[in-house]
């Protein structure tokens, strides 16, 4: 049982699955039901009572939930797994895995888990906490590699052309080079990081992704506090790819258009390839604030893919469907 997206998509590829000791491979099958059946707000014990009520409803013997948010234990301490053998079902949380070489850990992962469960000798279920301090950079990681902030970049495909297209402009216009060539590098510096702030603020303002505590529990206000953290770190991602990007195509540009000598002569300096350079950078921090919040950022599935809140409510949504 596999949230949507991303989870469905890992296991998908482990239909192919030994069946525990390699023996009575024609009697093993695996069936992947892609279904949600984990909130951030609920406790785990209700998200394993999920998982074994759809064991019932498809026959299954064993049951494994693999899920994109984060497990909470009684305790505060994150989860990598929760199992119950008694009931043979287990959660895994993809993301405490940590985001690199996700298939290939989920596998040996829900290898442990299946030939675990379906061990006759297994005892009382047991819980995988992760370290407390290392752990929960480990699973921001995996949280964030899990909204796969580079296809944001889709998302932003009519800022990025209009960007384009100031950034052209911009490139021939003897003023923005007087500009450029007047600032420093701390100044150069500052504007990137403006620019970047800028979108990032405004695709969260413009999308609504910030999350907001159910309660005032101090477990709510900490899943806020990791959301947010996430969608943060996934925009910011995303749109400094688009930044590099745009200026990678303005120094292509100017390199291509541009005559430094004639250009030189309009500005009353002497200009050289540096100064090239330092236009491109210039250019892409004007053309991201002006091209991209002067044409209106979409918020489409692929923006709102970057944050766990979005996801949370679709989560609730057709939980509560399914139960009316």
């Amino acid at each position: 049982m596999a949230d949507p997206a991303s989870p469905t998509e890992i296991a998908r590829r482990m239909s192919d699955l030994d069946s525990p000791g390699g023996e009575d491979r024609d009697t093993w099958d695996i069936e992947v039901v892609s279904e949600p059946f984990t909130m951030g707000s609920e406790d785990l014990d209700t998200a394993v009572a999920r998982l074994q009520d759809q064991a019932r409803r498809y026959a299954w013997d064993l049951v494994v939930g693999l899920t994109e948010l984060p497990l909470r234990d009684d305790d505060g301490r994150y989860l990598l797994v929760a199992t119950d053998p008694q009931r043979r079902t287990a959660v895994l949380s993809l993301p405490a895995l940590g985001g690199l070489s996700m298939q290939a850990r989920t596998r040996h992962a829900v290898r442990a888990l299946v030939s675990g469960m379906a061990d006759a000798s297994s005892g009382d279920g047991h819980r995988v906490p992760l370290p407390r301090r290392r752990g929960r950079w480990k699973l921001l990681t995996g949280m964030v590699l899990a909204n796969r902030p580079w296809l944001l970049v889709p998302g932003l495909k009519s800022a990025l052309v209009a960007a384009l297209a100031t950034g052209a402009i911009a490139t021939v216009d003897p003023t923005i080079w007087q500009l450029a060539h007047s600032l420093s590098w701390w100044h150069l510096t500052v504007a990137t990081i403006s620019s970047v702030a800028l979108v990032v603020g405004w695709l969260v303002i413009d999308g609504e992704l910030w999350d907001r505590p159910n309660d005032n529990s101090a477990e709510a206000k900490e899943r806020s506090r990791l959301y947010n953290t996430s969608t943060l770190v996934t925009l910011t991602t995303g749109v400094l790819i688009c930044y590099l990007a745009l200026y990678i195509v303005n120094l292509l540009w100017a390199l291509f258009v541009i005559d430094l000598a004639v250009m030189g002569s309009s500005v009353n300096a002497s200009l050289g390839y540096r100064d090239l350079f330092l236009l491109a950078w210039f250019v892409a921090s004007a053309a991201t604030v002006g091209g991209a919040l002067g044409s209106g950022l979409e918020s489409d599935e692929a923006i709102r893919a970057a944050a766990y809140s979005k996801r949370e409510e679709q989560r609730r949504d057709r939980l509560a469907r399914e139960r009316s």
